[in-house]
């Protein structure tokens, strides 16, 4: 079984940038498609990005297109988002996901994803 380790959010400013690392334990992780989503106090929990096995397809929500870019190292079993040009409403705690499949495709509903990282905090003032 693999778990899944989140590290890298913190308190940025407006415009500043912040790298999120997941760490997997296990041997499978190439077997999984990894998801990155977030939520906000008060809110639902949302997609944020995701990329399949083999890193070659990735989607993201259109609010954070363009300013986020997700990756993943397969012999390091890490998934990365990095994140730029982040704003207030980039507030969240921040999950990583994942989810043992066959497809090389990704899957962007939080119902599709059967791991969860514990989530880290991502704060970005005005």
């Amino acid at each position: 079984q693999v778990q899944l380790v989140e590290s890298g959010g913190g308190l940025v400013q407006a415009g500043g940038s912040l790298r999120l690392s997941c760490a997997a334990s296990g041997r499978t992780f190439s077997n999984y498609g990894m998801g990155w989503f977030r939520q906000a106090p008060g809110k639902e929990r949302e997609f944020v990005a995701a990329i399949s096995r083999s890193g070659g397809s990735t989607r993201y929500a259109d609010s954070v297109k363009g300013r986020f870019t997700i990756s993943r190292d397969n012999v390091k079993n890490t998934v990365y988002l990095q994140m730029n040009s982040l704003q207030p409403e980039d507030t969240a705690v921040y999950y990583c996901a994942g989810r043992l499949t066959l497809s090389v495709g990704v899957a962007v509903g939080v119902n599709g994803y059967s791991l969860w990282g514990q989530g880290t905090q991502v704060t970005v003032s005005s």
